[in-house]
């Protein structure tokens, strides 16, 4: 079976489901988009991965894992998207340590966070892309707006749920300046409070 390389395009969150976020994969050499319907803790460890301005003050616990492979000399060398059974997704991790490969089972979620870490390319297989991948629809006004990629889901179908994905902006949030955006990301990260610092780092990319 072929793989397909994919990339993270992003995280938006449920207004309907509390702690509920949906992790959107995007194939590199396609249209076609993979929805992951993630938990809170997941989504902020991922988002801060991706957002080099956010430095927690102690390591959270992909955090720690990497510095435990670092330290015993364990690398990542890739994660693999490899089975979707009633709505759920199943990976691997293929890791490497004196050259030897071992494979390792693991949640997609806790995959994709440890591989944004050890900088691993994340691969499916064609026929779970096949099945499960969608083109995303996006509104007229997104469209429009110049430089905006913020992706417009309709509903996503995940373990016999439908979740909504918010693209929008917080209403708190849209009063505030870009300055007073990063002084409150400040705050949220020094008070460990990630999810609301996840949702002010989407806010300022939309400002970008």
């Amino acid at each position: 079976m072929s793989l397909v390389r994919l990339q993270i395009k992003g995280i938006s969150y449920s207004q309907t489901q509390n702690g509920a976020y949906a992790l959107i994969l995007n194939e590199i050499e396609g249209d076609r988009k993979l929805p992951i319907v993630i938990g809170a803790f997941e989504a902020q460890s991922i988002a801060i991965a991706l957002e080099k301005e956010i430095k927690p003050p102690r390591p959270l616990t992909h955090d720690l894992f990497k510095n435990f492979a670092d330290r015993f000399e364990i690398v990542i060398k890739q994660v693999i998207i490899h089975k979707l059974v009633d709505g759920v997704f199943y990976s691997s991790i293929i890791c490497e340590r004196d050259k030897i490969e071992e494979i390792l089972d693991a949640r997609t979620s806790d995959a994709i966070a440890l591989a944004l870490r050890f900088n691993a390319p994340i691969f499916t297989y064609k026929t779970i892309l096949d099945k499960a991948g969608i083109f995303l629809k996006f509104s007229s006004k997104d469209k429009d707006k110049e430089g905006d990629d913020s992706i417009v889901v309709d509903e996503i179908l995940q373990e016999g749920e439908t979740v909504e994905i918010d693209s929008g902006s917080t209403p708190a949030y849209k009063e505030l300046t870009l300055e007073e955006l990063h002084q409150e990301l400040e705050k949220a990260v020094a008070n460990e409070d990630y999810e609301k610092a996840a949702k002010l780092r989407d806010e300022i990319s939309k400002r970008k």
